[in-house]
C-alpha cells in the first residue's frame, strides 16, 4: 500500500501497534526530545504528541526508529525499489530480461511527479513561524529547529522539478539574530545539491527560491536523505517508494509546493546574506557551533487541514537517523560497488558519527604473479572513494583486500579493525591528505570544513598476533594515569588533559623511551584519551572517542616514527591522541530536569507507562 498522507501513515502504525499517543501536555523545550530519546533507546514505538505546550498543532517522531518499522511502512514497495536502484546502475539487466523487470519499469514510469492545481490540500490554511512547534532538543541549542525538513530548490539554469534538489538540511526557526516570523536559518554541509543551486543563483545576482516541506507521506523525507544515483530525481524516487506520484503545484509567487506536505515554508535566500546559525546538538554526539549560514527570508507558511508536524532528535549514535541509514543501506547497498571498479563493500561507521570513520573492502589483483602482496589496487579504490560524493568527507578510511578473508564484512566493527591491525605495515601503509575538507560537523580540524584525512590500507598475510590481554611484564610511565585494553591490540591510555602539540610530543617521547626495551609486537594502536575505562568499555565507545576527537595530520604519532621522501611512517605501535582539545565542540549532555519529567511520565498511569 502507499500512504496518501502522514496522517494515513500514523493511523496505520497505530492500528498495528507501532505508535502510541501521548495525551499529557508536553513542553517542546527539551521535554519532547527527552521522551523521544528515552523511547528510541528502548526500541519503542513511534510517538504522537497530541498536546504540545503553546502550540495548536500535534507532532510525530520516531517514525523510522527501528528498521522493522521502516520495513513495515514500505512493505509493499521496498523490494521493487531495490531492483529499481540496481537497474539504474546496471540497465543492461532490463535489456536482457525485459519481462522480468517490466513491473519495476512500470513503477518507475508511474512515479513521475504530477503537477496539479493551486487548490491542493496544503493550501488549506496559513500560519506563522512562531505558531509552529518550537522544539528545542538540547540545552545549548541556539533555538528551535526543524529536524525533519525536505528542502526543495530548483536549478537556476534548468528550472523545473526534474532538475530540482530535495535535501534534508536543518532549519533554525528562531533565536540568535533572526527577526521573528520573518527570517530563519538554512544550514547545509559540503557536497549538497543546494550548494550548486545557490552558487548559480549568486552568479546571476538573483535570490534563490526555497520551499521547505514538513510531513507528507513517509517516502518524502526518506527520499530527501537518499544518496541516489546520478540522474534519478528525489521526487521520482519518492513517488516510486510511496507508490504515489509526487504531487506539486506552484503558488502565485512562483514557489513549488508539495501538495501532500503537512506544512510548507516558502522563502528566498539572497546572495551572500548570512546570519549566525546554531549551536545545534548534532549526530556526531557534539554541538555544531555558531557559524554564518544562509539567511532565508520567509514569504509564507502553508498547512493542510489537520496537519501533523514531523520531527526527530539526533545525538551520539545510534539514534533515529541510524535506522534511516540502515534502511538506505538495504536499498542502495549494492549500487556503490558497481560504480567503483574493484570495490566490494563500504560502511560509514555510524558508531563513530558516520563521516569520521569509513571501512571498505576491495580487490587486490594488480600483481597476482608475486607471492608477497601489498596494497596497490586498494589504494586506487581508496582514491576513488575519497572522490565520490559524500564519501569524500571520510576522515579515516580503512580499506582491506577481499582476498585475505572473503568472509570479512565492514559492519562487524571489531572483527574488521582486528583484521586491519593484524596486517597493516605502519612504515608504508598510512597515506595522509592534509589541509583538505572534512565534514562540516567535525571540529577536530580546528576550523569549519577544514582538516585532514588518512587512508589505512592493508593487504597480505598477518604481521602480528594482537594482545588479547596485557602481558604481566607490560607497564607504562607514571606520567600516565592508567591504561586498559579496549580491543585486541588496542590500548586506551589515560593522559593528562591536552594542552598543545608540543606537550603531546614530549609525552610521546617519554612513552617511547619507556617502552623501547619491551616486546610490543602484539600492540598495534595506543589511544591517548581522557577516560580509559570509558574508552575501553565497548567497541562503540572506542571508535567514537578515537575517531571523532582526532585530526590525522595533527594527532597521529608512532613509536620510532620517521619521514622518508615526504612519506610518514613508524615502526609501531601507532598512537592517536584522542583527548578533548580546546577547539573541539562540547559533547551533548542531557538536561536533568527534563529527564526527571520523563521519569514522571513513565510512572504508572501515564501514556508512557510500560514503554520506558
Amino acid at each position: 500500500m502507499g500512504y496518501q498522507s502522514l496522517e494515513a501513515c500514523v493511523a496505520d502504525l497505530e492500528r498495528n501497534g507501532h505508535l502510541i499517543r501521548i495525551r499529557e501536555e508536553v513542553d517542546p523545550y527539551l521535554e519532547m526530545a527527552a521522551i523521544h530519546l528515552r523511547v528510541f533507546g528502548h526500541e519503542g514505538p513511534a510517538l504522537y504528541f497530541e498536546n504540545i505546550k503553546g502550540c495548536r498543532f500535534p507532532a510525530v517522531s520516531n517514525l523510522f526508529g527501528t528498521l522493522d518499522r521502516s520495513k513495515f511502512i514500505f512493505r509493499d514497495t521496498l523490494e521493487k525499489i531495490k531492483i529499481l536502484v540496481d537497474l539504474k546502475t546496471d540497465p543492461v539487466k532490463a535489456i536482457k530480461n525485459p519481462f522480468k523487470y517490466m513491473n519495476v519499469a512500470l513503477t518507475a514510469f508511474s512515479a513521475l511527479p504530477l503537477k496539479g492545481s493551486r487548490n491542493a490540500p496544503v493550501n488549506y490554511g496559513r500560519t506563522g513561524i512562531s505558531d509552529l512547534p518550537q522544539i528545542v532538543n538540547w540545552p545549548m541549542d541556539g533555538g528551535p529547529f526543524v529536524t525533519m525538513p525536505q528542502v526543495y530548490t530548483e536549478d537556476p539554469d534548468k528550472p523545473g522539478i526534474m532538475n530540482a534538489n530535495l535535501g534534508m538540511y536543518r532549519i533554525q526557526l528562531a533565536g540568535n539574530d533572526y527577526i521573528q516570523d520573518k527570517e530563519i536559518g538554512l544550514h547545509y554541509q559540503l557536497h549538497r545539491g543546494i550548494g550548486v543551486h545557490q552558487t548559480k543563483a549568486n552568479a546571476k545576482g538573483q535570490p534563490l527560491k526555497v520551499s521547505i516541506f514538513v510531513g507528507g507521506p513517509p517516502s518524502h523525507p526518506l527520499s530527501a536523505v537518499m544518496p541516489l544515483p546520478e540522474g534519478l530525481s528525489e521526487m521520482t524516487f519518492a513517488g516510486a517508494l510511496g507508490n504515489r506520484r509526487f504531487r506539486y503545484f506552484y503558488d502565485d509567487e512562483g514557489f513549488c509546493i508539495s501538495s501532500d506536505a503537512d506544512f510548507v515554508i516558502t522563502g528566498t535566500v539572497y546572495p551572500h546574506e548570512n546570519k549566525p546559525e546554531g549551536p545545534f546538538g548534532d549526530h556526531l554526539g557534539y554541538y555544531s557551533l555558531v557559524h554564518p549560514f544562509p539567511l532565508m527570508k520567509v514569504h509564507r507558511v502553508y498547512h493542510k487541514k489537520n496537519p501533523i508536524w514531523s520531527f526527530t532528535v539526533v545525538g551520539r549514535p545510534p539514534q533515529e537517523d541510524t535506522s534511516f541509514g540502515a534502511l538506505i543501506h538495504q536499498i542502495t547497498g549494492s549500487a556503490l560497488p558497481k560504480e567503483i571498479p574493484g570495490l566490494h563493500e563500504v560502511n560509514a561507521v555510524d558508531a563513530a558519527g558516520v563521516h569520521p570513520l569509513l571501512f571498505a573492502i576491495g580487490s587486490e589483483r594488480y600483481t597476482p604473479y608475486l607471492r608477497e602482496r601489498k596494497p596497490q589496487e586498494i589504494l586506487t579504490i581508496a582514491n576513488h572513494i575519497l572522490g565520490k560524493n559524500q564519501l569524500s568527507l571520510a576522515k579515516y578510511l580503512f580499506i582491506s583486500a577481499r582476498e585475505d578473508d572473503p568472509s570479512l564484512h565492514t559492519h562487524d566493527i571489531e572483527k574488521f579493525l582486528i583484521h586491519m591491525l593484524e596486517r597493516i605495515d605502519f612504515r608504508y601503509d598510512l597515506h595522509f591528505h592534509t589541509n583538505t575538507t572534512i565534514d562540516t560537523l567535525d571540529y577536530s580540524g580546528g576550523s569549519l570544513n577544514s582538516g585532514s584525512k588518512v587512508v589505512f590500507a592493508a593487504a597480505g598475510e598477518k604481521k602480528r598476533d594482537l594482545w588479547k590481554e596485557l602481558p604481566p611484564s607490560f607497564s607504562i610511565p607514571s606520567l600516565f594515569a592508567g591504561c586498559k585494553l579496549a580491543l585486541p591490540g588496542v590500548l586506551a591510555v589515560e593522559c593528562l588533559p591536552f594542552t598543545n602539540e608540543s606537550e603531546t610530543e614530549k609525552q610521546v617521547a617519554v612513552l617511547e623511551a619507556y617502552l623501547k626495551d619491551q616486546d610490543l609486537n602484539g600492540l598495534a594502536l595506543i589511544v591517548f584519551c581522557d577516560d580509559a575505562p570509558f574508552t575501553a568499555a565497548s567497541v562503540n565507545n572506542m571508535v567514537w572517542v578515537t575517531f571523532t576527537r582526532s585530526n590525522p595530520s595533527h594527532d597521529i604519532y608512532g613509536i620510532n616514527s620517521f619521514i622518508e621522501y615526504k612519506h610518514w611512517g613508524c615502526d609501531g605501535p601507532l598512537i592517536i591522541d584522542a583527548r578533548k582539545k580546546p577547539h573541539h565542540a562540547p559533547e551533548l549532555i542531557k538536561d536533568p530536569a527534563a529527564e526527571r519529567q520523563v521519569d514522571r511520565l513513565g510512572e504508572k498511569g501515564g501514556s508512557l507507562y510500560g514503554i520506558i
